[in-house]
């Protein structure tokens, strides 16, 4: 008999697989965020000295084109991202069911769709990068730098997109821990790469901003294989060997759940990164400190939002895992305790870095640059709303877990759109500049407001596409 289906005979799962259908929940969901808050950690980490590198050794300007070329870098990944969370929920409700090699099915059909999707999505960047800069209304000064940085981001984007595919995966499973270890080497070689990239140390030619990407592309990469590596050691669960390599290539119903489920996912992704693309063309028309100084900030916002990733994160494994138990008792507790964690870290973390800004923003913007007292005011506008965001992602979290992605979607185009741009416009006439920072609060309450509504007073819990527990097989 093999070894899984000794493991589901017997209720467990093999080894890498942590059950999240037992034990005190709010135990359950602080344990299994810690390792991810640390990756979230280590991975914008990582991202801010590299970020302090291109500040440091190429300034202000250099800033401003990297904040450009990454906007872009998320919109054409949102998409990719759909693809991989809806394999991501169908792997976890699979583990919670105790249906192994479904959710090996599933984790090939989303990474062998997803990788040719970044290919594709690649090489049509590299093609368009010109454009899509133009379009975002890219300072002159900074464009062909932003250019060379972009064309490497979307020539090496399948490194990262399948390694953002394994490590989702594993967390559906219940496995948090493989994603932090290949994280830690991932951001330690980055970190050491971009200097030497950057200005060409010893042998290595100097490549300037474009030295950056690259550093990143080849720790991404390194990470991936470590992981892969790690995985066929310890025989986890989502490893594909002989025969089931073949999923790599999906079937129609794999392939049909993953692009009827990805594509509203990513389009949330999507919407949000077009939102987030026409704000900073937006902000670019306030002048090249104001890029600077949104850029410096878009930083530090990203550690704001750590841990509401963290818990969402871990809400939505716990959710999938339970979903396929059908233990949908505990699918309430979950999520609300979720929430009250998010509310807790993100405020202290909020107040924290609101305290200590001064400091924070000259290791982005350099001692005495006149960007950052535009920081320092845009962050007490915006700051405090992540608890919000927070907020609307535990509970989307969930809703998606029961394959709930068109409320989430309509959710994110109205608070996006009407609300944060539509805002915009609106003031603009008498807030002048002031409008573009105080659009980010307004699309944020309209937001947990539509989501707080979607979830307590929608039937979409009535529509959840729970996978079977598999019938029990006979002692050989």
């Amino acid at each position: 008999m093999s070894n899984d289906k000794l493991a589901e005979e017997s209720g467990r799962g093999p080894a890498g697989h942590k059950d999240l259908t037992q034990g005190p929940i709010l135990r359950t969901l602080l344990t299994f965020s810690i390792p991810t808050l640390f990756s979230n950690v280590l991975q914008t980490f990582g991202g801010t000295i590299n970020t302090i590198w291109v500040g440091q050794l190429l300034g202000d300007k250099a800033l401003a084109a990297t904040a450009n070329a990454n906007m872009v870098m998320f919109l054409v990944f949102s998409f990719v991202f759909g693809f991989g969370m809806a394999a991501t929920v169908k792997v976890g409700q699979h583990f919670g069911a105790r249906d192994f090699d479904a959710a090996r099915r599933v984790f090939g059909a989303g990474t062998g769709f997803c990788a040719l999707i970044a290919l594709v999505g690649g090489w049509i960047g590299y093609f368009s990068g010109d454009a899509l800069l133009r379009a975002l209304s890219t300072p002159a000064a900074i464009h062909q730098p932003a250019l060379e940085y972009l064309d490497i981001i979307f020539l090496t984007m399948p490194f990262g997109t399948v390694s953002m595919m394994v490590s989702m995966s594993l967390r559906g499973a219940g496995d948090a821990k493989t994603p932090l270890y290949a994280m830690i080497l991932a951001t330690l070689i980055g970190i050491a790469l971009n200097p030497v990239l950057i200005l060409g140390l010893g042998p290595v030619p100097e490549l300037g901003i474009a030295g950056s990407a690259l550093a990143n592309a080849i720790a991404s990469l390194c990470g991936l294989l470590a992981m892969v590596a790690w995985i066929y050691w310890r025989d986890i669960p989502i490893r594909l060997k002989g025969r089931e390599l073949a999923y790599l290539f999906p079937s129609r119903d794999e392939l049909a759940y993953v692009v009827g489920k990805g594509l509203p996912m990513g389009g949330q992704m999507a919407v949000t990164s077009v939102a987030g693309v026409i704000m900073m063309g937006l902000v670019n028309r306030e002048g090249l400190m104001a890029t600077a100084a949104y850029g410096a900030l878009m930083q530090i916002w990203s550690y704001i939002q750590m841990p509401a990733f963290a818990i969402s994160t871990a809400v939505s494994a716990m959710v999938a895992q339970n979903v396929g138990a059908s233990r949908h008792d505990r699918v309430e507790p979950i999520t609300m305790a979720g929430v009250y964690a998010n509310i807790l870290l993100t405020g202290l973390l909020s107040a924290l870095l609101l305290l200590f800004d001064g400091p924070l923003l000259t290791l982005f913007l350099g001692h005495g640059s006149a960007a950052i007292p535009i920081a320092e005011h845009v962050q007490v506008i915006c700051t405090w709303t992540y608890i919000l965001v927070g907020i609307t992602m535990v509970l989307t979290g969930t809703m998606r877990s029961y394959g709930a992605v068109m409320l989430p979607l309509l959710v994110m185009v109205i608070s996006m759109y009407p609300a944060r741009i539509g805002f915009y416009y609106l003031t603009y006439p008498w807030l002048g500049g002031e409008a573009v920072w105080w659009a980010f609060p307004a699309g944020s309450v309209i937001s947990v407001i539509l989501t707080w509504l979607a979830y307590t007073r929608g039937g979409w819990r009535t529509k959840a596409q729970a996978p079977r527990m598999p019938e029990a097989v006979p002692a050989e």
